[in-house]
């Protein structure tokens, strides 16, 4: 065996020795430095569900997967969501061409017809005019008639007419579109962009995603189920806080704080040791639940206490009975383990 091997073995052994001595020292009853504590391990659970109704068309995970956050879960029939996106955005596109043209003002091609059709006209109405006018003094001779004298008046005042009404529109087309047109369809596209958005939030909430990690514990829909917002789809575990739920007699309050130190143990794995810290004190006294045993009368008054632990390997199970060894003599409180910083929602 060379050097590097045994050297590597005697730091093995040493470190199984100070393990073993570690874990019977704390299994060693009651030094009166130390406080042990019994309870079970619980985690959070969620429940996620759809925000839309439909069937239940696939499901994506079973009982015992571990997801993801993001991670796509089950899906609902989207064929009313999906036309009814199709619909806004053609909409929407629509809306958009109008403002676009009413921005872009009158084409020139545009103008030049106003301006076509308003010479013509204005030609018809000169010539109308002259008509008239000689119409009328023939009438004084009775060279022409009365009624056709009249008529031509009346060719004049139309023609006229209509040249006022082609020269406004050459007007127009040179101004281009109102302030006002353009703001009322800048308004109407962003009504519709408002629609479409809508309309994408209800398809994707045709999906069910994970809204983080965590193992799946239990598929309480199946598809061709109905899926509604108060009906959840699974249950799922979150990894993270986990925590020991152990109660603390009236006698001991006093000498545990918040963020102390504490070894985790448990008859599933025997001999490790799980690093944890105090990060709740129950502020209400209540009687020892029956399932909890400890040595102390049952009727005792308690407070209900979370250990919160770190399990990288991810050994623990909810519901494991624990045991929690807190050295009361560390001053000031060791506080969480490096690495295993308790997140915003272990605090709460």
């Amino acid at each position: 065996m060379s050097k590097r091997a045994r050297i590597a073995l005697v730091l093995v052994l040493l470190a199984a020795a100070g393990g073993g001595w570690l874990y019977v020292r704390l299994r060693a009853p009651g030094t009166g430095n130390v406080l042990t504590l019994y309870g079970d391990v619980d985690i959070r659970e969620v429940e996620p569900a759809f925000n839309d109704s439909g069937h239940i068309t696939r499901i994506l995970v079973q009982e015992g997967d571990r997801v993801k956050k993001g991670e796509l879960l089950a899906m609902i029939d989207d064929t009313r969501y999906a036309a009814a996106l199709a619909q806004a955005e053609g909409q929407m596109h629509n809306q958009g061409q109008v403002l676009a043209a009413l921005v872009a003002g009158t084409r020139p091609e545009d103008i030049a017809a106003a301006k076509a059709t308003m010479e013509a006209l204005r030609a018809t109405y000169a010539n109308d005019g002259v008509t008239y006018q000689r119409l009328a003094i023939l009438a004084t001779t009775s060279a022409a008639t009365i009624q056709a004298r009249d008529d031509a008046h009346a060719a004049f005042d139309a023609a006229r007419q209509q040249y006022e009404a082609a020269r406004q529109a050459y007007i127009l087309a040179v101004k281009g579109p109102r302030k006002e047109d353009i703001a009322a369809a800048r308004a109407a596209l962003e009504a519709d962009q408002a629609a479409v958005a809508l309309a994408k939030q209800e398809f994707h909430d045709t999906r069910l995603y994970a809204w983080s990690d965590g193992v799946v514990e239990d598929r309480i829909l199946e598809p061709g189920d109905i899926a509604t917002p108060s009906t959840p789809v699974f249950t799922i575990a979150l990894p993270s806080p986990l925590w020991v739920r152990a109660y603390v007699p009236e006698s001991d309050l006093g000498r545990i704080r918040l963020g102390m130190a504490a070894m985790v143990t448990t008859d599933s794995f025997p001999g490790r040791v799980y690093h944890g810290w105090v990060g709740y004190i129950s502020p209400t006294a209540e009687f020892t639940p029956k399932t909890v045993e400890t040595p102390e009368l049952r009727t005792a008054l308690v407070y209900q206490t979370r250990i919160y632990v770190c399990d990288a390997r991810g050994e623990l199970r909810l519901g494991m009975p624990a045991t929690v060894h807190i050295d009361l003599a560390q001053n000031p409180a060791a506080g969480p383990p490096p690495g295993c910083v308790p997140s915003d929602a272990a605090r709460r």
